[in-house]
């Protein structure tokens, strides 16, 4: 008989060496670790599988393709706004990244290297990323079409030997040219790679600037495929910034043999999915969503996985997703909620489900922010499938929380992320780290040592790791995220730390409030922020998109959704100010900027976000906030 989740999961605590020794032992090892879990070999508690050697692209192709898998599909790059998809075997793929590491070799580059990746979402985002694991070099992938100032900071950080990019992007109908914005941030930084190694795409083409700028397709041919490079299990695998409340990112580092033990462990654990199956997390390589779900976890599974250079709307409607889903065969997909919101607005009844057979579909995940439960009852209703919430942070890797597919098919609260997973021991505590009652709201933390797959330390930061993680609440992980854990265990997690708001002494959730604004048939997607009151300290403001469609004065839905927060929550809650807006503003990710609108309702100067999909909607916060009274001058 199989074991239960609380089995699992409670052994995997208690036998953490036997727990993950077992699942490494599904990889293939060119030497054996000493031990699984070496206890105080970091600041955040233990190494894991020390000693040990290994290849990720070993074990993501090469495998595969050994274990009579290669004719099989292993990246299907599907691109609406190019008209193209084109598909890879796993023999085609390892072909296609043993030459580029190939050609990386040629230029010097070799295991500890630093590359950094400036590309869109096509193949050879995938292909570079994978190369740099063949030869044990470690990627920075840098979202494409990021700022050249933001783009200066990674290149000074990280140190690159190249840089790999493309001519340029394309986001919808927009074409964003990379290389200018390459070479601007290239004239910032400090520091100069020896070579930039350049994508050439038909929408434009880029200018290669002589001795440093190569062709992709030129060093490509030329060069002799390499093979996979034996690293320590400990060594880095890659380096990815996360935004800093100092204005200077954080360069979180994966190591390779935890990182491709957790992976593989959680496709069939966590998402159900078995070798072969279709599995496609539609995100961007640039964000870790990309990372550990379109490249890594698939392929280190055995599955195929799909590269999507597009949008959940637009290209060319509400219904692409569901395009992708039927004429590809998916049968697990991962999103934000924010793209479900975006579908919802534009075709509020599903009308654009119906061309679509989705009969192999199973499941929907959803993480990136808090999914409210209107959307989540929304998708389920119209895709007939299980609708999954979970959480997990750029720092953990995978999820911290899920309800696991794979183990035992736990029921769905709705709200909830589900339980901790297995590896992860997490608890809610106040501000002297003392453990809550359940069902009250604290700092969400997991004890130490973090499970495999989670980052080691911060690159070439290991004072601010611990400073940012592991200080504040000792022997554990701060996760800055605020929440409760209920009586079966079920993780509810409310807002960041900084958007638990206190007002006139209460604590209250803006997160809890947003939940009774998304209720409202009319509303579309919302937010809500704490800002400054002279009597209160702080008080709630909300902002609501509306569905399309919606033709009802404004002033009154506004009156509704405020009512609708006094019943449910009640007046200590001063719910009493809220607008309509046409959008929100929100990272190129999906993620709703709270912090932003709320230092403009405040009176602050604002930078404009590195991660911002349209500055200018900044502006047409600063009017939606006037009114209803804000900003208010300092």
């Amino acid at each position: 008989m199989s074991p239960t989740f609380d089995e699992l999961h409670r052994r995997s605590l208690d036998d953490p060496e036997g727990f993950w020794g077992e699942a490494a032992a599904r990889l293939e090892w060119s030497r054996p670790w000493t031990t699984v879990l070496e206890r105080g070999g970091s600041p955040a508690g233990a190494r894991w599988f020390a000693g040990g050697r290994l290849n990720t692209c070993h074990n993501a192709l090469d495998v595969h393709v050994a274990r009579g898998r290669g004719d099989q599909a292993a990246l299907i790059y599907d691109s609406p706004v190019t008209g193209t998809i084109e598909t890879f075997t796993f023999r085609e793929l390892r072909d296609a990244v043993a030459r580029f590491a190939g050609a990386l070799a040629a230029r010097g580059i070799g295991r500890g290297d630093r590359v950094v990746v400036y590309m869109p979402m096509v193949p050879e985002a995938a292909i570079a990323m994978l190369a740099c694991a063949r030869l044990g070099a470690v990627h920075s992938v840098v979202f494409g079409g990021f700022a050249p100032a933001e783009l200066a900071v990674r290149i000074d950080d990280a140190r690159p030997k190249a840089i790999v990019s493309a001519s340029c992007g394309i986001e919808g109908r927009k074409v964003i040219p990379y290389k200018p914005l390459l070479d601007e941030a290239l004239e910032r930084a400090r520091h100069e790679p020896d070579c930039c190694i350049i994508l050439q795409r038909e929408a434009v083409a880029a200018s290669l600037v002589a001795g440093r700028d190569l062709d992709w397709r030129e060093v490509a041919a030329a060069a002799a495929p390499h093979d996979c490079v034996e690293v320590e299990a400990t060594d880095p695998l890659y380096i990815l910034y996360t935004s800093g409340t100092t204005g200077q990112p954080k360069g979180v580092v994966r190591d390779h043999g935890g990182h491709a033990v957790a992976l593989a462990w959680t496709m069939r654990n966590i998402y159900g999915v078995e070798p072969g199956d279709v599995y496609w997390a539609a995100s961007d390589v640039g964000w870790v969503v990309g990372h550990s779900y379109i490249v890594y976890g698939p392929l280190l599974n055995g599955n195929t996985t799909i590269l999507y250079e597009g949008k959940p709307v637009g290209t060319p409607d509400a219904g692409a997703f569901w395009r992708v889903i039927e004429q590809h065969g998916v049968k697990v997909m991962f999103t934000a909620p924010t793209a479900l919101r975006a579908i919802k607005r534009e075709d509020p009844d599903g009308a654009l489900l119906a061309p679509y057979d989705l009969s192999r579909f199973a499941t929907l995940f959803l993480a990136g922010e808090r999914c409210d439960t209107d959307t989540l009852d929304w998708a389920g209703q119209r895709l007939g499938v299980p609708v999954i919430d979970h959480w997990w942070q750029t720092e953990t890797g995978w999820a911290i929380c899920a309800n696991c597919l794979g183990i035992e098919r736990l029921p769905v609260k709705p709200g909830s992320a589900g339980p901790a997973a297995p590896g992860w021991d997490v608890r809610a505590v106040d501000a002297a780290n003392r453990e809550v009652a359940r069902g009250e709201t604290g700092a969400l933390v997991a004890r130490l040592p973090l499970p495999p797959g989670a980052f080691t330390t911060l690159w070439g930061a290991e004072e601010r790791f611990v400073d940012t993680y592991l200080r504040e609440f000792p022997g554990y992980y701060k996760t800055a995220d605020a929440g409760h854990v209920d009586e079966d265990g079920y993780v509810f997690i409310m807002a960041r730390t900084d958007d638990i708001i206190n007002v006139a002494a209460h604590r209250l959730s803006t997160g809890e409030m947003e939940e009774v604004l998304a209720t409202h048939p009319d509303v579309a997607e919302c937010a809500v922020l704490g800002v400054r009151d002279e009597l209160k300290g702080q008080v709630p403001i909300g902002l609501v998109v509306l569905k399309s469609g919606v033709e009802r004065d404004e002033g009154e839905i506004v009156s509704e959704v405020i009512a609708r927060v006094r019943e449910q929550i009640g007046p200590i809650a001063c719910f009493r100010a809220a607008a309509v807006v046409d959008r929100l503003p929100k990272t190129r990710s999906g993620k709703i900027l709270r912090g932003t609108i709320q230092r403009i309702a405040d009176g602050e100067k604002v930078a404009v976000p590195a991660t911002i999909d349209d500055p200018a909607i900044l502006d047409e916060m600063a009017v939606a906030l006037g009114v209803i009274g804000y900003p208010r001058p300092l």
